[in-house]
């Protein structure tokens, strides 16, 4: 749990900071041709690539949980036996919440 709760926060970050170093990086001339745009492109251009960079980060973290191993999370189990139970109960005995407030609707 420690290692995905590590990751989301290294994407997270890599997520703020990405854009806002390519923005800065076309702000102060730093990426080489952009003196040579002209405002209107400039700023296009510099959204365009933040935007499609926070994408990148994002498809990275998801294919870093995808390569996680599925045998490493099982799942609590008292909540499977709670959850089989709940599932092997009859309709008749217990009642949906939204069919209790009908019948005192009605």
């Amino acid at each position: 749990m420690a290692g995905v709760i590590t990751k989301f926060f290294i994407a997270s970050l890599f997520m703020w900071i990405t854009p806002i170093i390519l923005l800065y990086g076309f702000n102060h001339n730093l990426i080489p041709g952009s003196t040579q745009l002209n405002p209107h492109s400039l700023t296009l251009l510099s959204g365009f690539l933040a935007v499609i960079s926070v994408n990148v980060v994002i498809a990275i973290y998801i294919i870093m949980a995808m390569k996680e191993p599925s045998s490493k999370h099982e799942p609590d189990p008292a909540f499977v036996a709670e959850a089989k139970a709940s599932i092997n109960q009859s309709p008749g005995k217990a009642e949906d919440p939204s069919q209790a407030n009908n019948k005192k609707e009605e």
